[in-house]
């Protein structure tokens, strides 16, 4: 249970909400579903070893990018993190602030920045990380060996194909809801190719 409901009630609300509406449930499942898990895995590492370490998930994911690349230009290190170059600033002070990594500025070049971790950063990197796979571990306790393995090829399927089709997607969205916003009017929504959105 994430929230205030179960999963269960979630699934029965909406359910009941959308009626006789056209919509593919499957995908909705899964896709709520993965963010559901999403989010309650952040929070379970949150409120368990990363708060041991008194660090934010955004914080722990900054410093794995820049342990495992060693040392990396700051935007970049905003792109694998998926956050803006304003809350990696942010971020950034923190964990400098406790000596965990430092900001180095070209002389050839003030405009750029790299990341790396301070001796202290590694040696935190280093003890934290088989802390946090025990809690990786437990995540997918309730799942066999197999399942763990299909679930991971599933998910970097999922993300495999919105790396690939997915600015060509919200560019036709985007120009779809001008063209409509231009004309006035209501057209159908722009179906997804390679999947039918109708039960």
């Amino acid at each position: 249970m994430s929230g205030a409901r179960t999963l269960h009630q979630t699934e029965e609300a909406v359910s009941g909400k959308l009626g006789d509406l056209e919509f593919d449930v499957d995908a909705m499942t899964a896709i709520s579903n993965l963010y559901r898990v999403a989010s309650t895995v952040r929070n379970h590492l949150e409120q368990s070893v990363l708060k041991d370490a008194d660090l934010t998930w955004t914080a722990f994911v900054v410093l794995w990018v820049v342990w495992i690349w060693e040392s990396m230009e700051t935007r970049h290190v905003a792109a694998e993190v998926g956050i803006t170059k304003g809350t990696l600033t942010g971020v950034v002070q923190t964990l400098e602030s406790r000596g965990l990594v430092v900001r180095e500025i070209p002389a050839t070049d003030r405009r750029r920045a790299f990341l790396s971790l301070t001796d202290k950063g590694e040696v935190l990197m280093a003890e934290l990380f088989p802390a946090f796979n025990r809690e990786e571990q437990f995540v997918v306790g309730g799942l066999s060996e197999r399942r763990v393995k299909e679930l991971g090829s599933t998910l970097r399927r999922v993300l495999t194909h919105l790396e690939t089709a997915g600015r060509e997607r919200q560019a036709e969205i985007v120009q779809a809801a001008a063209a409509q916003s231009a004309g006035g009017t209501k057209d159908s929504p722009i179906r997804p190719r390679g999947r039918s959105n109708s039960r």
